[in-house]
């Protein structure tokens, strides 16, 4: 299908800036987890500026699609596209990142903060949480989208590969997984942890549609997710999982792009927040 460059263009430069801001936040609160924030940004940034059906207008809008981030720890991500979409300030953000009495906690809490749609972070749980939504949709006759970003490391979990299958079995065709296939987990590579492949074989046998791309490539990201059929709770069938290859600590420094020593990241100085700018620049050019 042919992919408008001009938004491809305009998606890009966000992504550049969301990365940035993930940078300065985490200059000022001190860490993160950089490794899986940066592998998933790029997607996120589409997700939210392009393809859902979301705006912060229409957070309580019964017919808005639900965004659900499983593996929880690369909440940031959110917090400052929420922030950029203007439900909250920087300085709210840097403030009350986890702390005691702050709302944005190291993994995302829904009660506490508006554009959340799920508490995740214990791994494993939020494709159920998703599945939920996506039969309540059909329940309700809405068709809404519902999309669910795991890592790789968490499809270890068998409650994801129990949402897996009973997915197919209810014909949930109104929900999309996203694996954050970054090959890279806290414990080490995927593939020597728990060997994921051939991944997308088996997702297609547990009667998933399977689609594949460059989490990090915008124009590639824009073409798959508009490829998707509309959701169409009532009558489209199979659920829709989309393999997003990226790397771990993707614009990091000091060597640990592309490794566990990624996950947790830090930006200790003025200095090194300029040099991480060039970084993100560096590997925008590149794509």
């Amino acid at each position: 299908m042919a992919v408008d460059m001009e938004k491809v263009k305009a998606l890009k430069e966000k992504a550049v800036q969301i990365r940035k801001d993930m940078y300065v936040t985490t200059n000022k609160i001190g860490y993160a987890h950089l490794g899986g924030g940066n592998s998933m940004l790029d997607v996120a940034v589409a997700l939210y500026y392009d393809f859902m059906n979301w705006s912060p207008e229409q957070i309580h809008d019964p017919d808005r699609d639900r965004f659900v981030l499983s593996k929880g720890h690369c909440g940031h991500v959110l917090y400052n596209i929420l922030v950029d979409k203007g439900l909250y300030t920087h300085e709210d953000l840097w403030n009350g990142y986890n702390k005691i009495d702050g709302r944005f906690g190291m993994h995302p809490n829904m009660h506490y903060i508006d554009g959340i749609e799920a508490s995740t972070g214990s791994l494993g749980h939020g494709l159920s949480i998703a599945f939920g939504m996506a039969v309540a949709g059909r329940v309700d006759k809405r068709n809404y989208r519902v999309i669910c970003m795991t890592g790789d490391g968490e499809m270890d979990e068998g409650s994801i590969w129990e949402g897996i299958m009973a997915a197919a079995h209810y014909q949930l065709g109104n929900l999309v997984l996203i694996i954050d296939y970054n090959k890279c987990s806290c414990m080490g590579p995927v593939k020597d942890v728990m060997n994921l492949e051939p991944l997308a074989d088996k997702l297609r046998a547990f009667n998933w549609d399977v689609l594949e791309m460059d989490g990090h490539d915008m124009e590639d990201i824009v073409r798959t997710l508009h490829s998707l059929p509309p959701s169409d709770s009532q009558t489209r069938t199979k659920p829709i999982a989309i393999i997003s290859h990226t790397i771990k600590g993707y614009t990091m420094l000091g060597g640990v792009e592309g490794t566990a020593a990624s996950h947790l990241g830090f930006v200790p100085t003025e200095e090194f927040l300029q040099q991480c700018f060039d970084s993100v620049d560096a590997h925008a050019a590149e794509k």
